[in-house]
């Protein structure tokens, strides 16, 4: 909205002035925040052969495992990721006229959360989804302290390294979110424009308190089922999910262990550094959000309450200045899985 717009807002006299600026501001608000229907919350088919270098079928996308060394004060560790490619193996595309996107999933997730997006947006350019340390396949840290931001984002700076391109896209949900803002908002930033699923920069003591009272907190299962039994429950605000979606996420979301049972795919420790720093005090990165300069895309879930909406009407109107879609009827976090969502994201990320 431009400032003539706003002043005029302000010094308007008369009333029918004052409508017009009125009706100005609330057309400026419904260009920046969108509400998506559930009817709009369409499934898509699996067209993803996930976890094979090999296509299934022509036109059917695939991902490859790769990995990389991090560094940190523990020494190195493995972190690995999914390269999905398209028509791009096969020789048909010669570059990718769009810069590549890397897909950074939440606290206790791993990179098969993107396995429908990365299927679609691959066609059309390079996509990088990485198990963040801890996580997935990558390597779990000796010293559990280390699993924070500092960590996490020396460690996403040598993935886009790897790549060896001038820029890169962002899709971050929840903690993935939080490290795409840290990297945004650092000089000289990569990132060209950046996705925000569920996240913001004002955190609430009483939502992170609940993050932390199950993180890390991993029973054992006799099988999948149980497990997805689990996953459901904890996961409860995920929307919208289908019932293969959850068997998906149980499937591509527990390990073997050493008696048969199944846990969690991931280190329970990296909830310790979490619950240590719970002080009784929200979590307030306003001034990063301020130091922003690249265009942002936010997503909310209708009952999130990581994500208030009054954060996220903050975040329309400062740094950045974001555009905000909200998901009906999803908690934490909203699964950027469904053709439309995904639709939105590519279309996003195109226009100039």
């Amino acid at each position: 909205m431009s400032s003539a717009a706003w002043s005029g807002l302000f010094r308007t006299r008369n009333v029918a002035g004052l409508k017009d600026c009125f009706a100005t501001l609330l057309s400026w608000f419904k260009d920046k925040v969108h509400f998506l229907r559930e009817e709009d919350n369409e499934f898509l088919e699996d067209d993803s052969s996930s976890g094979s270098s090999e296509k299934s079928a022509k036109n059917r996308a695939s991902s490859a495992r790769g990995s990389y060394f991090g560094l940190g004060l523990s020494g190195f560790h493995k972190i690995s990721y999914q390269d999905w490619a398209d028509l791009r193996s096969s020789g048909e595309i010669e570059a990718d006229p769009n810069p590549p996107v890397i897909c950074v999933h939440g606290l206790t997730r791993n990179s098969h959360d993107f396995d429908k997006m990365a299927a679609r947006l691959c066609r059309e350019r390079r996509v990088v989804c990485p198990d963040v340390v801890g996580r997935g396949q990558s390597d779990w840290l000796e010293n559990a302290a280390l699993y924070e931001n500092l960590q996490y984002n020396a460690d996403m700076n040598a993935l886009i390294a790897r790549l060896d391109v001038p820029e890169v896209d962002w899709v971050g949900t929840s903690m993935g979110g939080l490290i795409g803002m840290m990297l945004a908002a650092s000089a000289k930033s990569p990132i060209r424009k950046m996705v925000i699923n569920d996240v913001g920069p004002y955190i609430t003591y009483s939502s992170l308190s609940r993050i932390g009272n199950y993180v890390g907190r991993s029973p054992e299962f006799a099988d999948l089922e149980e497990a997805e039994t689990y996953l459901r429950e904890i996961h409860a605000p995920f929307a919208p999910m289908s019932n293969k979606d959850w068997r998906d996420m149980a499937r591509f979301g527990v390990r073997e262990l050493e008696n048969g049972n199944l846990a969690l795919n991931y280190d329970p420790k990296i909830g310790d550094p979490l619950r240590a720093g719970l002080t009784g005090f929200d979590v307030n990165l306003w001034p990063l959000w301020d130091m922003i300069k690249c265009p942002v895309l936010v997503f909310r879930g209708e009952n999130s309450e990581l994500l208030t909406r009054e954060t996220a009407e903050r975040m329309v109107t400062t740094g950045p200045c974001a555009e905000v879609i909200e998901i009906k009827e999803a908690g934490h976090a909203p699964t950027l899985n469904t053709a439309r969502q995904i639709g939105m994201i590519r279309d996003w990320l195109d226009k100039a």
